[in-house]
């Protein structure tokens, strides 16, 4: 391992003994310790999304359970929606679950999927893990999606500028190539609300990843070959025009394969309209054939 990446590596493990993962609420690890208890071969539990950042309980939790062996399903990850009461705390997740070893392919970039690189360039929290030799390996994925994610951000961003300018042409790309619905400038606001993160990561990635760069103050001047750059943006279009697709193909699973989806479409309902929706069994084997039915409840109980 080269020191520059050693570096990258240890800066991303301060995340996860940051004051910001030690603020989080007492039921947000010992929720990743249950899904871990309940899941065959976990190895590792991911924690991420606006929770980190706030420690709040607030709404749905999002955790990534890595496994170990082979990834199962051939469209991942397998998502599933919990709830439990911990300490007197009401909680519910959002699951997603896949192989640690699919995680650091996706992550490495040679997967045509862009989601898991794009995500876990963002923050995140390794809550649990079975070993230190798994968190190692969580640690090193988490790496390679910083590589990939700043080797693209190198190539679409521009000639010289500062590291915001950067992240922000990589995530307009992957917003719009991952059929996302996302307000204009979110990009924005993810960097804003997780400056320290983003701050120096991109030069730390770039390092780690063999690219040179110029630095003047905070502008930064990738020194990338136009040949280089090109063969970095082949590869992005090859996974650009899989993008949309990738995505219809994941929601359309989801309709038949996500575990608990009634109970959680139920909580956004009521959530959202203040109608409570019953949750039979019906409802939760066929959501989205009970979905007409739901929908027309909420429509009558909204028009009283």
């Amino acid at each position: 391992m080269s020191a520059e990446v050693k570096a990258l590596k240890q800066r991303i493990a301060a995340q996860f003994a940051s004051p910001r993962n030690g603020d989080l609420h007492p039921a947000v690890p010992a929720f990743a310790a249950q899904l871990a208890a309940a899941t065959p071969q976990a190895l590792a539990v991911l924690f991420y999304g606006s929770n980190l950042r706030t420690g709040s309980l607030e709404g749905v939790l999002d955790y990534y359970v890595l496994t170990d062996g082979s990834q199962a399903e051939k469209i991942w990850p397998r998502v599933s929606y919990h709830e439990a009461n911990i300490a007197g705390e009401d909680v519910r997740a959002k699951v997603a679950t896949m192989s640690l070893e699919k995680f650091a392919y996706a992550a490495s970039g040679a997967s045509r999927d862009t989601t898991i690189w794009a995500r876990f360039v963002q923050p995140c929290g390794l809550i649990w893990s079975r070993d230190d030799a798994e968190a190692s390996a969580v640690l090193d994925a988490l790496c390679d999606a910083a590589k990939t994610a700043a080797r693209l951000a190198a190539a679409l961003g521009p000639q010289s500028g500062p590291a915001q300018d950067y992240w922000r042409a990589l995530f307009r790309a992957t917003y719009k190539a991952e059929f996302r619905v996302e307000k204009p400038g979110r990009e924005d606001s993810i960097l804003s609300v997780n400056a320290a993160h983003f701050d120096g990561l991109l030069a730390a990635a770039w390092e780690a990843d063999g690219i040179e760069f110029a630095q003047s103050a905070d502008v930064l001047t990738p020194r990338i070959s136009d040949q280089s750059r090109q063969n970095i943006l082949r590869w992005w279009a090859k996974r650009q025009r899989l993008g949309k697709p990738f995505n219809i193909a994941r929601l359309l699973k989801a309709t038949t394969t996500f575990e608990g989806a009634g109970r959680y479409a139920a909580w956004k309902i009521e959530r959202h309209t203040g109608v409570p929706v019953k949750v039979t069994p019906w409802r939760e084997a066929h959501p989205v054939l009970s979905a007409p039915a739901v929908l027309w409840q909420v429509w009558r109980q909204k028009s009283r």
